[in-house]
């Protein structure tokens, strides 16, 4: 019976964060058994956590490299322009349920010389303060579950159009649902996992139209780690993700240029095979991983719609003024996250101020009038400066 609750409640935080598709679907697409959502445990790691990709419709793996680069794609770092930055990011989450889930950022990044670069991020995911009553309606007690991860990237370039990069993350999840406190059970604690991501980035200059642009294609394997436990008998897959891309930016003078991405996004994890959307337990992480391109239910199909696609457009006057707008695809049976996005930044001396808005294609979505928030810090300037 605990265990019945315990996953309960863990999917309950995991469609909360991921908005169930049961949200936008129709019952007979759902009576007819299609709806096959993956579910993993900290789905926050997937969150785009910051402005700029936020309002490229999450688009970033292959996009020119900045300071967030840490999250979408670390061997970008490498033909950075700065020597080292660092930023601030905020996002308040889902607002149209609850006001109290909110993301934190922070990442940056140090130039060891020409060949190499360091960087590091910690991301922080609060799920506010929750009130717990039991079977009668009588108040148990107040919890306050959060989740974070915090990682470091070494970049190196291979060659004089190619980097590569590996990151280094350790993940905590403290959902606070062993309910020890309120059952009189310790069987539940929090959940802890290590994760690497491999990460590669090409770019070269070309011409178009007579115009100077840059060609650039990324990918990046995220999270691939050990299952999560949170002390019962069941593990979860965290969310190994395949992150695969492509962008050209063109100068169309001094003071105008453009840029189009396109990411391919898919999760690296089993297809759910039981009644109640759980994977069996035996299957290792690699063997997830290999299995994920084939172990959909209804095969070829169902894998295609498990392909998430993001464009996204970046308009940007004299290095200092950016729009952005772009657009966020998932299939309906698996998750049905689709919306709009639009964006702007401002880079003053020593600071970049970016924003992004989410403008979700099906109405009354839980995502309608999400923002983000980016404070980017010049520190080359700063300490030039001193």
């Amino acid at each position: 019976m605990e265990n019945k609750v315990f996953k309960t409640i863990f999917t309950l935080f995991t469609l909360l964060i991921w908005l169930s598709s049961a949200y936008a679907q129709d019952d007979d697409i759902t009576l007819g058994g299609q709806v096959n959502i993956i579910s993993t445990a900290v789905p926050f790691l997937d969150i785009a956590p910051e402005s700029r990709g936020g309002g490229m419709g999450n688009t970033g793996v292959a996009t020119s490299p900045d300071v967030n680069s840490q999250h979408w794609n670390p061997a970008k770092y490498v033909f950075i322009e700065k020597e080292m930055g660092a930023s601030l990011s905020y996002t308040p989450w889902l607002r149209k349920l609850v006001n109290d889930i909110n993301l934190y950022y922070l990442a940056g990044f140090k130039r060891l010389d020409n060949l190499q670069a360091v960087s590091a991020s910690l991301r922080y995911f609060s799920l506010g303060d929750i009130t717990f009553n039991d079977s009668y309606g009588e108040y148990i007690g107040n919890a306050n579950p959060n989740e974070f991860a915090i990682d470091i990237a070494y970049s190196r370039l291979l060659s004089e159009h190619f980097s590569g990069a590996v990151a280094f993350r350790y993940i905590r999840s403290d959902l606070q649902l062993s309910l020890g406190a309120f059952s009189g059970s310790e069987t539940y604690k929090a959940g802890n996992s290590f994760a690497a991501d491999l990460a590669f980035f090409y770019q070269n200059d070309i011409e178009i139209s007579g115009k100077e642009s840059n060609l650039a294609a990324g990918i990046n394997i995220s999270n691939i780690g050990t299952k999560l436990s949170y002390g019962n008998d069941e593990e979860y897959f965290i969310p190994t993700n395949l992150r695969i891309g492509t962008s050209v930016t063109t100068q169309i003078d001094d003071y105008n240029q453009i840029a189009f991405s396109l990411d391919l996004n898919k999760l690296l994890v089993p297809t759910p095979n039981d009644s109640a959307g759980f994977v069996t337990s035996d299957v290792s992480v690699v063997s997830g991983i290999f299995k994920s391109f084939s172990d959909a239910p209804r095969g070829l199909e169902e894998e295609l719609e498990e392909i998430n696609i993001s464009v996204g457009v970046e308009y940007l006057y004299a290095k200092q003024f950016a729009l952005r707008t772009g657009y966020f695809h998932e299939h309906e049976n698996k998750g049905n996250r689709k919306f709009f996005t639009a964006g702007v930044g401002i880079k003053f001396n020593m600071l970049n101020i970016d924003a992004s808005y989410i403008i979700p294609v099906v109405q009354d979505n839980p995502l309608a009038n999400t923002v983000r928030f980016t404070l980017g810090f010049d520190l080359d300037q700063m300490l030039a400066n001193r």
